[in-house]
């Protein structure tokens, strides 16, 4: 297997990584800046004046390591009230989760009683994900933050306006210094290179974003943040090792047999195996997630495509 060290730790930390993602974005002091990101995102449709995290929500820990999940109840600048559910985690069954997560804060909104009172008077729900690793299309495609609402299939109308999903693909952001057109690309360009920047740039002189870059200075972290940091850092890489190597380890099994069924049979079939490989690792990974929480076996078993004699075994 490959023996891939994770980067030594620059000046400032990997956003990207689940414990820093948590420490920045996942608590009350800081919520000014995840307020001020969303409000990018959202690019005018909702403008947030303000976000409660859950009180189900546990930040900054690794308790629920690779799965950075918050739940926010906001207040727009007109008084409505909306939930968000931010995620930064695996993207293994990515839509299959966003339904699954974006269903559950509905259903949690319905009264014990009294329903017909009640007249299912839902409040938005948006779930908003940073995808490192998914793709929606093979091949280049320049679009990386995806709006999608449920519409008409032939018409494209809107059919239901207070359930929406953003989705950002983060491989897709390739954009350097000069290209940064938008307060959003800022944001993102800080969220995939902060670690390798050296210093604040120029463009970034600005309250929010120097807020950003102290409290993500390495050298501003106890011991123990450090520590938790730093295995973090480590499990995202160790993660990153077992993928690369199935990928690897099929297309060499696959390139040996091209020798005998053709070399482009062979490399695809190995690519093929590979991937497969990696969608075993984020299925199980899955079904630990929705088995901690509790959830029916048949449904984990539906859900992940799993046995369910390997689930019971997880």
């Amino acid at each position: 297997m490959p023996n891939q060290q994770p980067p030594a730790t620059g000046k400032y930390i990997d956003p990207l990584v689940d414990f820093a993602f948590k420490k920045i974005f996942g608590s009350e002091p800081n919520k000014d800046l995840l307020i001020a990101f969303l409000n990018e995102v959202f690019r005018g449709r909702k403008v947030i004046a303000d976000l409660v995290y859950s009180k189900n929500e546990q930040h900054g820990d690794l308790k629920d390591e690779g799965a950075a999940i918050f739940d926010l109840q906001c207040t727009g600048d007109k008084g409505e009230q909306f939930i968000i559910e931010i995620q930064r985690g695996r993207q293994g069954f990515f839509k299959e989760r966003a339904l699954f997560y974006t269903s559950r804060l509905i259903s949690n909104q319905a009264p014990k009683g009294k329903r017909s009172q009640w007249a299912y008077d839902l409040t938005e729900v948006y779930l908003i994900a940073l995808l490192e690793d998914f793709t929606s299309a093979a091949g280049p495609y320049p679009k990386y933050v995806h709006d999608v609402y449920l519409c008409d299939r032939d018409t494209g109308e809107i059919f239901y306006e207070k359930l929406g999903f953003t989705y950002i693909e983060l491989s897709k952001f390739v954009k350097t210094e000069s290209e940064l057109g938008t307060e959003l690309d800022k944001w993102l360009y800080v969220l995939k290179n902060m670690s390798k920047i050296g210093k604040i740039p120029v463009y970034l002189r600005k309250p929010i974003f120097e807020k950003l870059f102290n409290i993500a200075e390495y050298a501003n972290f106890t011991k123990e943040e450090r520590d938790m940091y730093d295995s973090s850092l480590k499990y995202k890489w160790d993660n990153k090792n077992v993928l690369d190597y199935a990928l690897k380890e099929g297309i060499e099994q696959g390139i040996e047999r091209g020798i005998e069924k053709g070399i482009e049979q062979g490399i695809e079939k190995g690519i093929e195996q590979g991937i497969e490989k990696g969608k075993l690792e984020e299925a199980l990974a899955i079904a630990r997630e929705l088995k901690k929480e509790g959830l029916a076996i048949d449904f984990i078993a539906k859900t992940t495509k799993l046995s369910i004699e390997t689930i019971e075994k997880l």
